[in-house]
Parts: structure tokens; C-alpha cells; sequence
């Protein structure tokens, strides 16, 4: 898994409420394997038609935010079913942050297991943060893992809490079974204590 820890990108506004992991990615797309470009299905219905023409007002298909690398949410953002291809599908794109007031809870723990950022700001900051994206597609804002903070283009700085186990693991490229298996030396010493009878 990459490591997190400074993002100075561009960010993308979604400015809905509840959007889901259908909508992210399509259940059509499920089939794909882990390893497929799931990029290219992010928000397949409504960045394209039918026919495959992109929606032109799809805030991925303005200039600005093509190549953005943080998406900004409304409340609920992922919710739904608890498909871990929605995680792939944005971290494919190129997303590795979103920031929203609220999260599915299920996308939220899939997020950091693929190394994918999940911001929690309040309500206001995070509409603060779309109107500033708004008025300037493309410009940039710094989300530093280390310090907890958010920092936009004006330069106001929004902190943010995250436990301190996933903010570990996000900052070492880490999943849960890698940082299990860094402590084999430690788990091996505890067994053998253990068949000593030492514990």
C-alpha cells in the first residue's frame, strides 16, 4: 500500500448529499477483477451516456478537475451497499482523499485498507471547501496526514481527527496484516513464553 502523508491536489466537488457505491461504481462493473482498470468505471452513469458521450457539467469531465486527486462530499458520502470496488474505483481514478461530513461506515474502513484518506470536517467547512473549488476549478488544497490538517487554497486551515491506529498505518503504507506480520519477532517471543508457561 503507498504511503499517505502530504496531498497538495486539486479537489473535485460533489455537492450532494448521499451518494452511493452504486453511483461510484455501477454494479455492472463487479465482475472486474482486482487488477482492471476500475478508474474508468468511477461514476460511469453519470459522467457518461448511454452511448458512452460524457456528460458535460459532471464535475470529473469540467477542466480543473479532470486529474483531480481529492474528491469533496456531502453528508453520507458512500453509503449503501459495501462494496470494496467503489474504494478501487476512485483510488483507480486517482483519488486519494475525500473529505465529507460523513461517511458509510463500511466505505470508510474499506478506504484505509487501500490506502484511500477519509476526511471528516464539519458541514460548513467541507460547503467552505466547494465554493471555493467552484470558484476556482483546479485550485489546490494540502491535506497533511501527520498534522491533521486540511489547509485551502485561501490558506484557512480546517483540523481533523482520525484514530491513531489508521493514521499509522495510512502514514507507513500499511494494512492490517502488514502491521501484524511487522510484530512476528514479538508474537514469536509471546508463544514461546507462553509453552514455557512463563505467562
Amino acid at each position: 500500500m503507498e504511503r499517505f502523508t502530504t496531498l497538495h491536489a486539486a479537489a473535485v466537488p460533489f455537492a450532494r448529499d448521499n451518494i452511493d457505491t452504486d453511483q461510484i461504481l455501477p454494479a455492472r462493473f463487479l465482475h472486474m477483477a482486482r487488477d482492471a482498470d476500475h478508474g474508468a468505471c468511477l461514476f460511469r452513469d453519470l459522467r457518461a451516456g448511454p452511448d458512452g458521450t460524457e456528460v458535460a457539467d459532471f464535475p470529473l469531465n469540467r477542466p480543473g478537475w479532470r486529474d483531480a486527486r481529492i474528491a469533496l462530499g456531502g453528508r453520507n458520502f458512500a453509503c449503501g451497499s459495501s462494496r470494496e470496488n467503489a474504494v478501487w474505483a476512485l483510488h483507480g481514478h486517482g483519488i486519494r482523499a475525500v473529505i465529507a461530513p460523513s461517511f458509510g461506515d463500511i466505505f470508510a474502513i474499506n478506504a484505509v485498507k487501500n490506502g484511500l484518506l477519509p476526511v471528516v470536517l464539519p458541514a460548513e467547512a467541507v460547503a467552505a471547501l466547494m465554493a471555493e473549488a467552484e470558484a476556482h476549478p483546479g485550485a489546490a488544497i494540502t491535506i497533511d496526514l501527520a498534522a491533521q490538517t486540511v489547509t485551502a487554497a485561501d490558506g484557512t486551515v480546517h483540523p481533523f481527527d482520525i484514530d491513531g491506529f489508521t493514521r499509522h498505518c495510512l502514514l507507513e503504507g500499511v494494512d492490517e496484516l502488514a502491521f501484524t506480520l511487522s510484530h512476528a519477532e514479538d508474537i514469536a517471543a509471546f508463544e514461546r513464553r507462553m509453552d514455557r508457561g512463563n505467562i
